[in-house]
């Protein structure tokens, strides 16, 4: 198993999660979420010597993409998502204005994922999970023993289903068909909130 480092941050009005992780041994690094290029991440990134290749987004909802044309110039990495999110990346403001939130521009993306894919960086493989339900291209990242969960699972919750391409009927799926046939000890990092445990979530999760 690689050695991996993962460092957090909240930003963001809705007090999002984004994530640093590091492979150990080559200082190759992804940005998992990007709520806001908050200072603290550029300074981590400078202290741990990291080269920070790609920044991952999990879904394409305003708060977790809207540092994202910063964090990419920042960093001078590459953006990520799923292309069944582009519609709602693409339509940044109209949910900007429904939280009283000023005008962003639409992010730019260079790499387009799709379920099973593997991202290599340095020594980590990173899996891509297509997990649809909080919205139609939501995805999860698996390393290791790690699981970025983005908006789709917390700690004894899920991601709501009520905006555009939520359906709770494909979240729940994608829980418990995907998410839930992982191992028990996997440790769940969420976009928001603590992290959690797969298996924790099988028993303690009343909403699936």
């Amino acid at each position: 198993m690689t050695g991996i480092t993962v460092k957090k941050f909240i930003a963001g009005q809705l007090e999002n999660n984004i994530y640093l992780v590091i492979d150990d041994r080559t200082k190759k690094a992804v940005l998992i979420d990007a709520s806001s290029n908050v200072p603290e991440i550029a300074q981590t990134v400078k202290e741990s010597g990291a080269d920070v290749e790609y920044i991952l987004l999990t879904h394409g909802h305003f708060d977790h993409i809207m540092g994202l044309n910063s964090l990419k110039q920042t960093l001078n990495a590459k953006a990520v998502i799923h292309k069944d999110d582009l519609i709602i990346s693409d339509n940044i403001n109209e949910y900007t204005q429904l939280f009283g939130l000023p005008d962003s521009t639409a992010p730019k993306y260079e790499l387009y994922i799709k379920d099973g894919d593997i991202i290599p960086v340095g020594d980590m493989k990173i899996k891509v999970i297509h997990t649809p339900g909080h919205t139609e291209g939501g995805v999860c990242y698996l390393i290791d023993d790690k699981l970025f969960s983005g908006d789709t699972l917390f700690k004894e919750s899920v991601g709501r289903t009520d905006l555009f391409g939520g359906s709770f009927q494909k979240l729940s799926d994608s829980i418990k068909n995907k998410l839930f046939m992982l191992d028990d000890n996997i440790t769940v990092f969420p976009g928001h909130g603590p992290t959690t445990f797969i298996g924790y979530e099988k028993k303690h999760n009343e909403l699936i």
